[in-house]
């Protein structure tokens, strides 16, 4: 069945061919105060020329120079969903270079765009998503989205939006969650996050379990995740088929289980046997994850009972091109071997 995309065609009478391209230093003050023009069209066509500007980072760094920041911000509350929509499409192109994300965080842009969250264009809201997701990745840009107090709008957001801006959200909330995780604790984020481990979408699945991964790496999270039973859901993923959602899972699994519970929930739901064949498999991605969390359930007398039978898995390992499986296998057969 075929999934609704957002669309990004213009409304039919906006013709983009009658944008007034400018080039050069000298055109983008023009462009500047075209865009904090009263006339409607004078305002779209500048927008549209800059979408085309843009992709330029020599063109982005200019336009931050002159100022260009404020005016799109005021931008962000115009009553034209056409220049909302513009708007946003010219800070996600400007967020694609290091200077022209550096220079959003530092204008404020990250507060300016809170307000478009609930926009009822699906492509504004998108672009929004897009900026944040991208500048999250730099830690000054996490530290924007915290300050903003973003991240309990963003847990409810995952409930309601499109999937496609849901793909989004997992990846801003992951990289703010590396940094911070008592809002989104507070906010029910683990419950939304196990929920989104059943998604029919390979990329929501796996993201939702690297989110969790980035919860489970505090010492509060892994006390939530442990206490909303969301280590068998974990453990029935090892078993997806997408390898890049076993790949997640199995880190998630391996921050949780650093705690008893995390690894006493684990051994009741049977997390072994998947584990021993992510570890089997040579060319599974999973491999160094799966070995490092089945060395922490052999700390517990049953794992290592019924880890010694399986021994010969860890010992091929051991010849693995990764010299980091090999060191892991190394560290698995000393727990393993261990007698108290």
């Amino acid at each position: 069945m075929a999934k609704p995309r957002i669309s990004a065609y213009l409304p039919p009478d906006i013709d983009p061919t009658k944008a007034a391209l400018a080039f050069g230093r000298r055109a983008l003050p023009k462009l500047n105060e075209e865009l904090q023009s009263l006339e409607l069209l004078t305002q779209q066509r500048a927008l549209m020329a800059l979408c085309d500007l843009v992709h330029d980072p020599e063109k982005v760094y200019q336009a931050i120079a002159l100022g260009f920041l404020d005016s799109l911000k005021n931008l962000l509350v115009h009553e034209d969903q056409t220049v909302r929509q513009k708007t946003t499409e010219v800070l996600s192109l400007m967020a694609l270079h290091s200077i022209g994300r550096e220079g959003l965080i530092r204008s404020g842009v990250i507060s300016a765009l809170t307000g478009l969250l609930d926009d009822p264009v699906d492509l504004c809201r998108k672009n929004t998503h897009q900026i944040f997701d991208m500048l999250a990745k730099l830690p000054e840009g996490a530290g924007g989205v915290l300050q903003a107090g973003l991240i309990p709008p963003l847990v409810l957001k995952l409930k309601t939006e499109l999937d496609e801006i849901q793909e989004l959200i997992l990846g801003t909330l992951s990289n703010c969650l590396r940094v911070e995780v008592s809002e989104a604790l507070a906010a029910g984020a683990v419950t939304v996050l196990k929920e989104k481990l059943s998604h029919p979408s390979t990329v929501i699945r796996s993201k939702a379990a690297w989110a969790l991964l980035e919860i489970s790496s505090h010492a509060e999270g892994k006390i939530e995740v442990c206490k909303e039973e969301v280590i068998p859901v974990l453990v029935s993923l090892l078993e997806d088929t997408q390898p890049e959602v076993q790949v997640s899972s199995t880190g998630a699994l391996m921050f949780a289980l650093v705690t008893p519970q995390g690894r006493s929930s684990a051994m009741g739901a049977e997390a072994i046997p998947p584990l021993l064949t992510l570890v089997a498999e040579e060319t599974s991605k999973a491999r160094l994850n799966a070995i490092k969390t089945l060395t922490l359930l052999a700390e517990l007398p049953e794992g290592r009972q019924t880890l010694l039978e399986h021994r010969d898995a860890f010992q091929r390992c051991l010849d693995d091109p990764s010299e980091a499986v090999q060191r892991a296998a190394e560290i698995a057969l000393t727990v393993i071997d261990w007698k108290p």
